[in-house]
């Protein structure tokens, strides 16, 4: 983990835009889910507030929503490392599935210099909820959302 402490998510201003990209504020987007008021009912709702999880810096979160087979013990957070848009291209899995697939292009800026990460994730159901598995990163390897 990174000596750096990790703002907390609630510091976040809840009239802010929600940072996955759909037209809501964070509080009553994936606010919700962070809070655990909600769980994510799609592979893609997941994506979604994990994505807004790394840019908020919800360790717990992250953490909370990935598989045990797969999860690390923590999540090094980046100050260089700024996640900016979302772009989901493609979705499989909803309510009554229990695996599923997210591809997307998350774009971030690190050190100044503008990024995208592309991946094809894999989620599935653990105690019944949507859980991150593993994903295939195109071009930034070790990061997944």
């Amino acid at each position: 983990m990174s000596s750096r402490t990790p703002r907390s998510p609630r510091a976040r201003a809840t009239s802010a835009a929600c940072p996955c990209g759909l037209p809501a504020t964070y509080d009553d987007c994936c606010g919700r889910l962070h809070r655990g008021e909600v769980r994510a009912s799609t592979p893609e709702q997941l994506m979604r507030s994990r994505f807004s999880a790394f840019a908020v810096h919800d360790e717990a979160y992250l953490l909370r929503s990935w598989h045990p087979t797969t999860r690390p013990p923590g999540v090094d957070f980046d100050p260089a490392l700024r996640w900016l848009r979302l772009d989901v291209i493609g979705s499989t899995g909803g309510p009554l599935n229990v695996e599923g697939t997210v591809e997307f292009r998350a774009h971030y800026t690190e050190r100044g210099h503008a990024g995208e990460l592309h991946e094809n994730s894999r989620f599935v159901r653990h105690d019944h909820a949507w859980v991150y598995l593993d994903g295939l990163a195109g071009n930034r390897p070790g990061l997944s959302v």
